[in-house]
């Protein structure tokens, strides 16, 4: 009604089903937490057995199951898929909650980075994510046209960085990798968006994880950003913007979130 105050409404997501990938640690370990917490059913994907199964014994195998394997390799993807379907009780619904998050970092320039890592780089990061969007959004599609239906929202989350937004000489090589992410994720928005299933980028900017040793950055250099801009983002910090996203109402598509420490400059 004209003037009437309108409450805050909560809508909750549990019996929604997720697929994870890079969840064995760090933010995918973190989105894994969030969303479970909230009583959705997750899938996560990675390399490292040990992890995710530690990650499942933690938050229940009954809530939370594993596919070990590389996130860029088309059997694997399927998998994670095939098995989200059947978890649950769902009835052969497919998931409805998809986070892209598996990626690695490398530290450098086109001049200065570990050339003999491009190549994996380029696999995880643009080939793993664009094959996982290309399955998950051809299911979604499919089953919102099937005759068995649910009315909810479906979701592709696609996690990039600022680097892709923003060009950092000291991380090139991994950022035109963001740059190509956040790409493909704008244009899936555009396309599947009117059909229904709503695409949002989330970019982070420096976050503490795993992901500074394994990209190559030294730690002193790491050090002084942290002293520099700190407090710096957590997991949990880019967790709680999947699950503001994944919360909303279905007519209702947060397209883009772009997160930083408060005192970070840039990039």
């Amino acid at each position: 009604m004209p003037g009437e105050t309108v409450t805050n409404r909560s809508f909750p997501l549990a019996g929604r089903v997720a697929v994870i990938t890079g969840a064995s640690a760090g933010i995918g370990a973190a989105i894994t937490r969030s969303l479970s917490d909230a009583g959705v059913f997750c899938v996560v994907n990675g390399r490292r057995s040990q992890q995710l199964e530690d990650l499942c014994q933690e938050l229940g195998p009954e809530d939370v199951t594993p596919v070990v394997g590389d996130c860029a390799d088309d059997v694997v993807i399927e998998r994670m898929l095939d098995v989200a379907k059947v978890s649950l009780g769902t009835k052969g619904r497919e998931a409805d909650i998809v986070v892209i998050n598996a990626g690695r970092g490398l530290a450098g320039s086109a001049v200065t980075s570990d050339a003999a890592q491009w190549e994996e780089m380029l696999r995880t990061n643009i080939l793993g994510a664009a094959r996982l969007l290309r399955a998950a959004a051809q299911r979604m599609l499919a089953d919102k046209k099937s005759d068995d239906r649910r009315a909810g929202p479906r979701d592709i989350i696609v996690l990039g960085s600022t680097v892709g937004r923003h060009i950092s000489p000291f991380s090139s090589m991994y950022g035109s990798t963001k740059f190509a992410v956040n790409s493909l994720a704008e244009a899936a928005r555009r396309e599947l968006g009117p059909q229904g299933v709503r695409v949002t980028l989330i970019e982070p900017g420096f976050v503490e994880s795993e992901f500074q040793g394994v990209a190559g950055y030294k730690p002193e250099w790491f050090a002084e950003v942290k002293g520099r801009i700190g407090p710096v983002l957590t997991p949990e910090d880019v967790a709680r913007s999947v699950r503001f996203v994944v919360e909303q109402p279905e007519h209702v598509h947060v397209s883009d979130i772009l997160i930083r420490p408060t005192r970070q400059d840039y990039p």
